[in-house]
């Protein structure tokens, strides 16, 4: 197939697999691109030792009918099951980066490619890739961060008015401690959301059920503001800023610290439509500043741009629905 007919997506988070997925579906050939050799973006789940950590999004919800109904299907088929005491919040088993790879199957997913810059070619667009040949696509979709994907454009190849919308989103950070405990936590299974700053949300890994090699495994995420001001502080540094004000929640002694850095972890501004497709250059964007900041948003966002892409009428609804204007996700239930 030549590549000029194929849809290449930047970025294998929950939007850009989805769209990829839904566009695969549909008979259009499809390429997926992605930087790291994870796959679900902040489904994300990492190993210390014999600890092991959902380090981004902890549950996500599902009360859009589509993503809904994707739900159900997961669930038959084993990677989902219901967030400990919650009726609505869900995660991905045996650990969140398990949803990524199950939606990964039966794409084409080129895996630590890290695209350097795109531009518009002979009404093609032209990728320059590290360590790669030049990648062509007819038409691209980017579900990267938005200030990593308009990083990635030469300036002339966006309308002004999208630039300036695009620019004008902001994101907040969050630093993520993964603790590992030399015997069991305090934390319930599922889990506590103190004040917000510093500590917004902490989780035991161990009894979620994917830690089992360790007595406690804590995902502790930081609130935006603190995030900001220490971003650049290392794992023992932020530990010791932290601790004291945790310390009756643990009840054990901590083992080890590191630090996950998420440095577009939440939008804080979104745009105003699910998704963004200009079908006269043939690009889109998709993501949770488009669909919502939560994972739902964001699957919400991709499934959304797949129909705008095959001219679908099943778009779903703008800002102004239940859904989109749900602004209380944090990266807990991203």
């Amino acid at each position: 197939m030549p590549m000029d007919e194929t849809v290449v997506v930047v970025g294998a988070g929950i939007a850009g697999l989805l769209v990829a997925r839904s566009l695969r579906a549909r008979g259009v050939p499809v390429v997926v691109v992605e930087k790291s050799r994870g796959l679900g973006g902040r489904l994300a789940t990492k190993r210390v030792g014999a600890a092991v950590f959902d380090q981004g999004a902890q549950y996500f919800t599902a009360r859009a009918p589509r993503f809904s109904a994707c739900v159900a299907e997961w669930r038959e088929r084993g990677v989902v099951a219901p967030w400990p005491g919650s009726a609505d919040r869900f995660m991905a088993r045996p650990s969140m980066n398990a949803l990524g790879k199950m939606l990964a199957e039966g794409l084409e997913v080129r895996r630590e490619w890290h695209v350097r810059s795109v531009r518009r070619e002979d009404a093609a667009w032209v990728l320059t890739v590290d360590g790669q040949p030049p990648l062509r696509a007819g038409r691209l979709v980017v579900t990267a961060p938005v200030p990593q994907a308009l990083a990635l454009f030469d300036g002339g190849d966006l309308p002004p008015r999208l630039l300036a919308d695009l620019r004008s989103l902001r994101y907040a950070p969050c630093l993520a401690l993964l603790f590992t405990l030399r015997g069991p936590s305090a934390v319930p299974a599922e889990g506590v959301a103190p004040s917000g700053e510093p500590v917004r949300w902490i989780a035991d890994n161990t009894k979620k059920g994917i830690a089992p090699g360790v007595p406690a495994a804590l995902t502790v995420h930081l609130g935006p503001v603190f995030s900001a001001e220490h971003y650049a502080k290392t794992a023992a540094e932020l530990a010791t800023l932290v601790l004291p004000g945790i310390a009756r929640r643990l009840g054990a002694d901590v083992a080890d610290v590191q630090v996950h850095r998420w440095k577009f972890s939440e939008p804080t501004t979104s745009h105003p439509e699910p998704s963004v497709w200009l079908s006269d250059l043939g690009v889109g964007f998709a993501g949770d500043a488009f669909g919502g900041p939560r994972v739902e948003g964001a699957a919400v966002s991709g499934l959304d741009l797949a129909d705008r892409i095959t001219g679908d009428g099943r778009g779903t609804p703008g800002r102004g629905s239940p859904l989109s204007s749900d602004n209380r996700g944090a990266t807990r239930a991203r």
